[in-house]
């Protein structure tokens, strides 16, 4: 009996380790499923509600699982559904493979049922996007996607595949693709010892780690670089969970709702590694006014990210694993006492003038910071955290006290609103082992809020924490700070996201009272399913610290 395209396909994922695939059937991808049916012993299907909810679904699976996320979704609608999902997994450098059905090839370009030009459209959104049309392709093609998803900078890919090279026969034997020479062709670490040099004399050097450092499996290495140098360290928001926040020499987060301190000193930074970031707007701020004093090391996989920001004086072209165990033997041990002593004295006053009133209970509604630090001390910040975009997100990164690697998992580059729920899906099927929280607002929950049909059919013990303060809270902070106090289309009228939560059969409850928070979330954390907690917090709440748009780093404001 003849192999089909359809079934090479499965061999060729099962081949590169694939376990779970989110997607969603449909006309164009159904020889895929209808292969799929044979093999599930050996690949579990997740079916989401929408094809948006399988690309943040795998997502949240490969930065958990330092593994490529893998999507099936038809042709037409199905495909063109996956593009927000790409294009936010293109911007954080998240490994995602993504295949779509397609019509029979006779049929491309006659504008047959349900047929988009998958490959024009995403080829803005994708890391390689491709098209195959005959059965003896479709192995070795998904053998180079996962080349291409993992290798460098990593990212997202796309293969579409006809119907008739689904339902073909392979006639020739598989061909495994020559390695693809990227990595190799744009490795540098010719400046490793001018790297060393600029570290060992300076005086206020300062280690900031981005997202490349999880990416490479790094987090060690980056703590024994700042230890054996005694520098301070701040991350990124895609950074966060790289370094133990209770470790002494860190210093909080960097960029437009980071700490005060590592925004402020910036400037005043005589040496700054920047280890796997690459220095975008809301980490620079404007950029004539940032770290001009500075000498820049920096260490980057994707060669494109050097010099194109911020001039550096040494770049090490690797991935952040490979570079710091080079660099680290020649590094002198030192301390930098003094240069620490100055991110106290800030931290300081970030404490008194931010920290303590977001934190206090004063009597008034809940607060968002509130509610994060009472996550993090009743899971020891052990849980993997999810997070949507708006200010809770912001709340979340300063508030929740990471200590382990790969526990921070949001959507940086794109900023997309819907990513938590989904996104929490597939890190829970990664980690099954470690508590998952999603925490969204109410306006980013409604985005993607059918996913708790995904939550339901899989019964993934997943806690859904919606901080829900009755607005877009972050387009109200800006038009409020910015546009004259001029509210413009950002009070939302909700529904019972209780009522709803249990319509899917998922257990819930709503708190608005400060005295019954602890007990709230002990029983959200205790039951072992699915479980929906609204937390109603103030309305007029404003997150801060926070650097203006077009401001410089040490213009940041405290309130």
């Amino acid at each position: 009996m003849h192999t089909t395209g359809a079934q090479a396909l499965l061999e060729a994922l099962i081949a590169e380790g694939v376990e779970i695939i989110f997607g969603y059937p449909g006309g164009a991808i159904m020889p895929v499923y209808d292969a799929l049916h044979g093999e599930r012993e050996r690949l579990r299907h997740v079916l989401v509600r929408h094809e948006q909810g399988a690309t943040h679904a795998a997502q949240g699976y490969a930065r958990t699982s330092g593994k490529p996320g893998v999507c099936l979704a038809t042709s037409g609608p199905g495909a063109t559904n996956l593009i927000t999902g790409l294009a936010d997994a293109l911007m954080d450098s998240t490994p995602l493979v993504c295949i779509t059905g397609q019509v029979p090839g006779p049929k491309l370009g006659t504008e047959a049922f349900q047929e988009a030009d998958v490959i024009g459209l995403t080829l803005a959104a994708t890391k390689w996007s491709c098209q195959v049309t005959d059965p003896d392709q479709v192995a070795p093609t998904i053998a180079r996607a996962f080349q291409v998803a993992r290798e460098g900078r990593p990212g997202p890919v796309l293969v579409d595949i006809t119907r008739d090279a689904q339902t073909g026969a392979v006639t020739a034997p598989v061909q495994t693709p020559p390695p693809w020479e990227y990595a190799a062709r744009h490795r540098d670490l010719s400046a490793l010892d001018r790297a060393a040099a600029l570290i060992n004399a300076a005086e206020r050097p300062f280690l900031m780690l981005g997202h490349g450092v999880s990416l490479a499996g790094a987090e060690h290495l980056a703590v024994a670089m700042a230890e054996r140098a005694g520098m301070p360290v701040a991350a990124t928001l895609l950074g966060l969970s790289a370094f133990p926040v209770s470790h002494p020499l860190y210093v909080g987060m960097l960029g437009m709702h980071g700490n005060y301190a590592p925004n402020m000193l910036t400037n005043e930074a005589d040496v700054i590694v920047a280890v796997g970031m690459r220095f975008d707007d809301r980490v620079t701020g404007r950029l004539e006014d940032y770290a001009r004093q500075a000498r820049i090391v920096h260490v980057e996989v994707d060669p494109a990210q050097v010099n194109r920001h911020v001039p550096a004086e040494v770049a090490l072209v690797a991935d952040a694993r490979e570079a710091l165990d080079a660099l680290l033997p020649r590094i002198e041990p030192r301390l930098h006492e003094r240069w620490l002593a100055r991110f106290r004295e800030y931290e300081a006053r970030e404490e008194a003038a931010v920290i303590a009133p977001e934190l206090a209970a004063d009597g008034g509604d809940i607060r968002m910071g509130e509610v994060i630090d009472r996550l993090s001390s009743m899971t020891a910040g052990k849980a993997v955290l999810v997070t949507d975009v708006g200010q809770h997100q912001m709340m979340a990164a300063r508030h929740f006290a990471f200590e382990q690697r790969a526990r921070h998992i949001t959507s940086g580059g794109l900023g997309t609103m819907g990513f938590a729920l989904p996104a929490a899906i597939g890190a829970a099927m990664a980690r099954p082992d470690v508590p998952v929280l999603a925490v969204a607002g109410d306006g980013g929950i409604q985005m993607t809020m059918q996913e708790l049909g995904t939550l339901m059919q899989e019964q993934l013990p997943v806690k859904v924490v919606v901080l829900n303060n009755e607005h877009l809270g972050m387009v109200r902070q800006w038009q409020e700070l910015f546009f004259d106090g001029r509210l413009s289309e950002v009070s939302m009228t909700n529904p019972d996201f209780t009522a709803i939560a249990r319509g899917y059969r998922i257990e819930a409850n709503s708190v608005s009272a400060r005295e019954d928070l602890d007990a709230s979330i002990a029983t959200m954390l205790a039951h072992p399913g699915p479980y929906l907690l609204e937390v109603r917090v103030g309305r007029q709440d404003n997150v801060f610290p926070m650097i203006p748009a077009g401001a410089s780093v040490s213009e940041v404001r405290l309130c």
